[in-house]
């Protein structure tokens, strides 16, 4: 009986491996792999910097801008410039990890700009309506 110790992923093992008898067979030795020169690897192509954001008109005085309250997809938007709404009232449908959510106004108000649109990918924070 031959004990060996063996590291398997860092945890060390003690273990006896014993001869059950026969003859061993002889085996040969493996021929050795030839020596490849490694060729030099493509040098990557520059990778072009994402266009920045076209900056955001300012909010007016007195506006109330509804952002996105976490990262999503727009799914649909039920206010145009111009319309009244009433606190409560759905503004859009935000849809963020397969649920849809109802963003509403916060107060009644007259919807000043729509910054979104349906299928378009918002941030955390993204303004999506101002209301007046």
């Amino acid at each position: 009986m031959k004990k060996f110790n063996i590291t398997v992923n860092g945890q060390a093992y003690e273990v006896e491996v014993e001869e059950l008898g026969g003859s061993a067979a002889p085996v040969a030795a493996a021929p050795k792999a030839a020596p490849v020169a490694a060729a030099p690897a493509p040098k990557a192509a520059p990778v072009a910097a994402p266009a920045p954001k076209a900056a955001a008109a300012p909010v007016p005085a007195g506006a109330a801008t509804v952002s996105a309250p976490m990262p999503g997809k727009i799914m649909s938007v039920a206010v145009k410039p111009g319309d009244a709404v009433k606190r409560g009232q759905i503004l859009l449908i935000l849809e963020a990890m397969k649920m849809q959510n109802e963003i509403m106004a916060p107060s009644d108000a007259k919807v000043v700009d729509v910054r979104v649109s349906a299928g378009q990918s918002v941030n955390t924070g993204d303004p999506m309506v101002v209301l007046g």
